[in-house]
């Protein structure tokens, strides 16, 4: 899809996603709103992604992540969401077996380059947003970082994670209340004064890569996912649970872990958390 056509896309999606979940080409018109911003986004996110190989991110995120891992040396691993593949080929390069799934063609690409220019072995595949081209317990770990909140049916996502996980495995992931503010109200005054702060703090740094109107695209999209009216992690605890899995554990604020310090003042009101939960052996 050329650049033209894919703006009139946009600029469609953006005027009649106001509609009721029920409809089926909603929920199409919704993945392709999806796969169309993250891929635009996907120049800046690699950019990020290797600033973060490296500065001092790349061992701040892969301790954490091992630190709450199966006790294995050699670790099958799906990174979903991979996006230009920073877990996949940090834990890569930790000596583990990756793999990285993504729904967004742009940022597979630019996954692959990014490995081969940090010499990591990583399979990269393309899905649809739903069904993970792999067998039942194909992995002893899954993590994502920033990913359920934009999928549109994120207990099936967890219950397909959980599928996929070997007996014994963990999954691993993050997020944020990233459009709660559309919702509660109390939330957005907590995102407006974090906000103003931000500028305050650090007035002219650029914070949306993409623009204003594709931010506003991006929440318009957020509008129809329902992630975003929910309060989490409360929500994730629930939604664990009922997968099956056991909740090991959840950090409700890692951000000062692996976030600089302008970054923790921007999401001030939308603290990074950590679910960690497990795939028990069944007794036998």
């Amino acid at each position: 899809m050329g650049n033209g056509s894919a703006a009139a896309k946009a600029s469609y999606l953006f005027l009649c996603l106001r509609k009721y979940e029920e409809d089926e080409s909603v929920s199409e018109d919704l993945l392709e709103g999806l796969q169309y911003y993250w891929g635009e986004r996907s120049v800046s996110y690699s950019r990020q992604n290797i600033e973060e190989m490296n500065n001092w991110k790349r061992d701040a995120w892969r301790k954490l992540i091992l630190r709450h891992a199966p006790d294995q040396s050699d670790l099958r691993i799906l990174d979903v969401g991979t996006g230009p593949g920073f877990f996949a080929i940090n834990l890569a390069l930790a000596g583990h077996r990756v793999t990285g799934a993504d729904v967004t063609k742009e940022m597979l690409e630019y996954a692959g380059e990014n490995a081969k220019a940090y010499g990591a072995d990583v399979s990269w595949v393309q899905y649809d947003g739903e069904r993970l081209p792999f067998e039942d317990g194909s992995f002893d770990l899954v993590v994502s970082r920033n990913v359920l909140w934009n999928i549109e049916k994120p207990l099936k996502a967890l219950q397909e994670w959980s599928r996929v996980l070997a007996f014994g495995g963990r999954i691993l992931y993050f997020d944020a209340n990233w459009y709660l503010y559309l919702f509660d109200e109390e939330q957005n005054a907590r995102h407006k004064a974090a906000h103003e702060r931000y500028h305050r703090l650090y007035h002219g740094m650029q914070h949306d890569p993409l623009g204003k109107e594709k931010g506003l695209f991006l929440e318009n999209l957020a509008r129809e996912l329902p992630l975003s009216r929910e309060k989490r992690p409360r929500w994730d605890e629930n939604a664990v649970k009922n997968t099956g899995l056991t909740l090991v554990k959840i950090l409700p604020d890692v951000g000062g872990r692996v976030w600089e310090t302008h970054e923790q003042v921007h999401y001030a009101a939308t603290p990074l958390f950590m679910v960690c939960a497990e795939k028990e052996i069944p007794n036998a």
